[in-house]
């Protein structure tokens, strides 16, 4: 058979050629050839439509409010800066660059026992238990003193939050066909965008309650976001539809058919064995490092910007109450250039266009923070900071989509978490106190980090676009069922996508 056969033909994640007699995939990725790019796409039943809306409408609101709470919750130190906190516990401006870095000491910690707590217990419980603890540290925050009491706290409520990307990563990739998971890890960080706009709404309000009830207003956001926390981890105790076949989503006979079916498309079937092999081939592969420097690198300024988002917005000329409020155009910022990057990709079939255009974006905005004078114009540059968002979902979905074996799948996930929290720990304390409000040097290493992203993902692109080519010329012939829990590099037909 001829390459331009081989081109022609439908390509499926598991490749059959022409003596199969079934095809166990029916999702069509792109794939290369000698010259150029070539899909077809795959068309859904309406039966099938039918069911992904009923999916949508059960399972992302869940991921929504997650992801929304998480957010509000991590970001409430930035609000908290404006309203009192420094003054009340008496930081200094080092201290204060510290506190953005401890929540990540507890997040990378918990990275680890995660990765073997989530393959051991239901998620909708394990979930919900670390919901419920993570409200509790918000609340017990607004009783804090001092610097260490803060510390404390900010160390406990990284720990407790550690898991749930992974915990929501593995649901998406379970749930969603792998051409799917693009616009799913969108709305992840469109629920970012949002929790951002409604914290600082929410703080704005909050603003003008100083002393009710005899508490600081610095104080109201850790108790009421810390109350609505606790309420959401009951919820998804209970609720939360964590398997394709969860009984929330309702399935008739005929759904739960198409389920099996896209199941085989997404290759991850949850097992509970923990397979030592899969951990050693994703340490092997240059992919993984080159996935988790660039996730470092990218939040180094996600670090360095949300805790210092305020602050550096105060800067521009703008009294605090102001600043507070000029973090919803921030939050839209994100949530545009998430949605931006998704639909770069769907549109070109080309992950790596999405990273490419998010990276330049934010290294322009950045360039804008570094060299304009202080003034209202910085304020420009501050938004497209923001296109950095769309990296990190261009980043997740690489790494989804092109990943398989369960155990395989979760230590990827862990090992980007791991390198995530490395870059928000280290991100804030590039932001030096002797140099504030320009913060130059900060943005002078923000700056090469968007460049190096654009070059390391080239280099991870054009590895899986080889494999590409080395397997679509030589295919096995072999059909592969995923409840075999193969990796992508132990199914030789498996096409990466680009």
């Amino acid at each position: 058979m001829s390459k331009t056969d081989l081109t022609n033909r439908k390509q499926a994640d598991t490749f059959v050629d022409e003596k199969s007699a079934s095809i166990s995939s029916k999702i069509y990725a792109p794939v290369e050839d000698d010259a150029a790019s070539h899909t077809i796409p795959f068309q859904k039943s309406e039966a099938e439509k039918k069911l992904v809306r009923k999916i949508n409408m059960t399972l992302l609101p869940f991921v929504g409010a997650i992801v929304f709470i998480q957010f509000v919750d991590k970001s409430t130190l930035t609000i908290a800066a404006v309203l009192g906190i420094i003054q009340d516990t008496r930081l200094t401006g080092t201290q204060y660059s510290w506190l953005g870095s401890f929540f990540y000491i507890g997040y990378i910690a918990f990275q680890l026992p995660n990765n073997y707590l989530i393959q051991k217990f239901p998620i909708s419980k394990y979930l919900g238990v670390l919901l419920v603890l993570w409200g509790i540290v918000m609340g017990c925050t607004a009783l804090c003193t001092n610097f260490a009491q803060l510390a404390a706290c900010r160390v406990l409520l990284g720990l407790f939050e550690a898991a749930t990307y992974p915990c929501l990563l593995i649901i998406l990739n379970t749930v969603y066909r792998r051409s799917e998971q693009s616009a799913a890890f969108g709305f992840l960080w469109l629920s970012n965008g949002t929790g951002t706009m409604v914290g600082a709404a929410f703080a704005y309000a909050i603003s003008f309650m100083n002393n009710a009830l005899g508490i600081h207003a610095w104080k109201w956001p850790y108790i009421i976001w810390g109350a609505l926390t606790v309420l959401f981890g009951i919820i998804s105790f209970f609720f939360l539809p964590d398997t394709s076949d969860s009984f929330m989503f309702r399935l008739t006979e005929e759904e739960k058919k198409i389920v099996e079916e896209r199941t085989q498309d997404n290759a991850v079937v949850r097992v509970y064995e923990i397979k030592r092999h899969h951990i050693i081939e994703a340490l092997k592969e240059p992919r993984l490092w080159l996935i988790c420097t660039c996730t470092l690198l990218n939040n180094l300024s996600t670090g360095g910007l949300v805790v210092f988002s305020t602050i550096i917005v105060q800067s521009f000329g703008f009294g605090y109450k102001d600043a507070i409020l000029l973090q919803i155009p921030n939050g839209f910022s994100s949530a545009f250039f998430s949605l931006l990057a998704v639909y770069v990709a769907r549109k070109t079939n080309q992950l790596y266009l999405g990273v490419v255009v998010s990276s330049v974006i934010s290294l322009v905005g950045v360039i804008l923070l570094a060299v304009l004078p202080s003034g209202g114009v910085k304020l420009v540059g501050f938004l497209l900071a923001w296109a950095m968002n769309g990296t990190a979902v261009m980043l997740l979905t690489i790494a989804a989509s092109n990943v398989t074996g369960y155990t395989k799948k979760l230590f990827y996930n862990g090992m980007n978490m791991i390198f995530f929290t490395i870059g928000n720990f280290t991100g804030p304390l590039l932001m030096l106190d002797s140099e504030k409000p320009t913060y130059k040097t900060g943005m002078i290493i923000f700056c090469i980090s968007n460049a190096v992203i654009i070059v390391a993902l080239f280099i991870n692109r054009q590895i899986m676009a080889k494999q590409n080519k080395t397997r679509l010329a030589n295919p096995s012939g072999r059909v592969f069922d995923p409840k075999d829990d193969l990796t992508d590099r132990e199914n030789s037909d498996f096409i990466y996508k680009l």
